[in-house]
């Protein structure tokens, strides 16, 4: 497969996190760029305003690391499925240049984002603990009582699975799921970590 560029040499390119999903950026790309992109592994587009090739983060160190190029069915436009450093790709300090929600004034969390938003707030409640916060209070009683907690919510999901009572099984397991990523990043792990392994177990 080739891809298809336009009348100007360039291709849509859209910049998509590995881990979270989100898309991070879009921009463009020339046949150049893309080939400094395949052999240096990090993310490189071109810029129409100042017509030259970029890096993306050679100056702020908000480096793309480029996993995988992906191409869509007619050709003409391509995902870069990137690791983001340092975690910020817009230029207004933003996560991503998609923060804006179109005629609304707030933006919802899609599913796909919860688990690494709610990860960001436990890091944040780690960072700055807060007066009232429950993951505060259990930080505070230590490690033990977290991995208690733990078992007590996965006992009372096992309980909600019995009376397949679906109702209960959502409101346990989402229990057992915030527990066990706070479990997760209080040991400075994360999700991203059971990803990679179920990706290893993964057979198509």
């Amino acid at each position: 497969m080739q891809i298809k560029y336009d009348d100007k040499g360039l291709v849509p390119v859209i910049a998509q996190d590995v881990y979270t999903g989100e898309i991070r950026m879009m921009a463009y790309a020339n046949q150049e760029a893309i080939e400094k992109t395949l052999e240096t592994g990090f993310a490189h587009y071109y810029s129409r305003s100042r017509q030259s090739i970029w890096k993306k983060g050679e100056t702020s160190d908000e480096l793309q690391e480029v996993l995988e190029i992906r191409i869509d069915c007619d050709e003409d436009a391509i995902i870069y499925m990137v690791k983001q450093y340092k975690d910020i790709a817009c230029h207004t300090g933003n996560r991503n240049c998609f923060f804006r929600v179109f005629n609304k004034e707030k933006i919802n969390l899609m599913p796909f984002e919860i688990i690494p938003s709610l990860e960001r707030l436990i890091k944040d409640r780690m960072a700055n603990p807060k007066e009232n916060s429950y993951t505060n209070k259990l930080i505070s009683e230590g490690f033990d009582r977290i991995v208690q907690k733990i078992g007590e919510e996965a006992i009372e999901s096992v309980i909600a699975f019995k009376n397949k009572n679906k109702e209960e099984i959502v409101y346990e397991v989402s229990d057992m799921m915030y527990h066990l990523i706070l479990g997760l990043n209080y040991l400075d792990m994360s999700f991203e970590d059971i990803e990679k392994e179920l990706i290893k177990r993964h057979k198509s």
